[in-house]
């Protein structure tokens, strides 16, 4: 099996219009043309950043080919159940809409349990035929394992292409998965710890963070003059990295910026998601003005 990549790989958002909450397929377009003009690695759709699991099956099918379309960027595509079954239903649907464009089938770690875990990550794999990137994200699955048993367990699995890891602390987390493991691990959290990340040998970022300028710009800068180059290059970012990651309204504000940027046309997200609090819309501008401002960009 392939391994995914280095780099970036954006995590897309899914808009939405009207009273109603329809697909935006429109300002899709647009978000996904922008990551490819920046230079992005490869797209995650259909993650936790693109609400999956308020989609129904026709609109998960609608936004793979909405996106396959537009862009020639490699596709990891998210599942977002936990049970073998339905996962592997959204693995099939993936390949029936898009088909070999998918770089990966994003799995989420489903059982703290060596034996579980690996039986689930085959019979994924084994149905839908697809590689594996394992996503051990426990804030959303409410699974927890120690990196020393995913590294275990996914040491004997050649069909996995990469990890993403986001069990807090991840740098260590990432420190371990790299030393012991032959695939690429990626950071997420929206890049509130990419520069740590970077540091603890990951392969780059896979997160949903509205400025993926940024991103790009600390994990290139880390490829060519290391840490301390990288850290002057996402020193700017930082504070909106912050402001993003706020519990409970990160879709909200990410979704808000994504918005101003001009690169979606509303910021709803989907029941049971937050709302956007009014109360900080005045700081989300200080914070977007000055981005543009470092990056001549809009």
């Amino acid at each position: 099996m392939t391994r995914l990549a280095d780099g970036v790989w954006g995590v897309v958002a899914t808009p939405f219009s009207g009273s109603t909450l329809d697909v935006d397929e429109g300002s899709l377009v647009k978000l996904v043309s922008h990551y490819e003009s920046i230079g992005v690695t490869g797209l995650t759709v259909l993650g936790v950043f693109g609400e999956a699991a308020q989609l129904s099956s026709t609109e998960r099918r609608d936004v793979l080919e909405a996106v396959a379309d537009t862009v020639d960027l490699p596709l990891v595509v998210g599942a977002t159940a936990l049970g073998t079954a339905p996962v592997i239903e959204e693995g099939l649907l993936a390949v029936e809409a898009v088909g070999s464009r998918i770089a990966g089938l994003m799995v989420q770690v489903n059982s703290p349990r060596p034996d579980v875990l690996a039986a689930h990550l085959r019979a994924v794999h084994e149905a839908t035929g697809l590689p594996i990137v394992v996503q051990d994200y426990p804030a959303i699955s409410g699974v927890s394992v120690s990196a020393d048993v995913l590294a275990e367990v996914l040491a004997d699995l050649p069909f996995v292409a990469a990890v993403k890891a986001e069990a807090p602390p991840t740098p260590p987390a990432i420190a371990t998965l790299t030393a012991r493991l032959d695939v690429p691990v990626f950071g997420g959290l929206g890049g509130i710890g990419l520069l740590d990340e970077l540091a603890a040998g990951s392969a780059g970022a896979m997160t949903g963070f509205s400025y993926p300028e940024g991103l790009l710009a600390c994990v290139r800068a880390f490829a060519s003059g290391g840490y301390e180059a990288a850290r002057e290059a996402f020193l700017p970012y930082l504070p909106l990295v912050n402001f993003e990651q706020q519990v409970r309204i990160a879709l909200a504000v990410r979704k808000e910026a994504l918005r101003r940027r001009g690169l979606i046309v509303e910021s709803a997200a989907r029941p049971p998601a937050a709302a956007f609090p009014a109360s900080l819309s005045a700081q989300l501008d200080r914070h977007l003005a000055a981005v543009p401002a470092l990056e001549g960009v809009s």
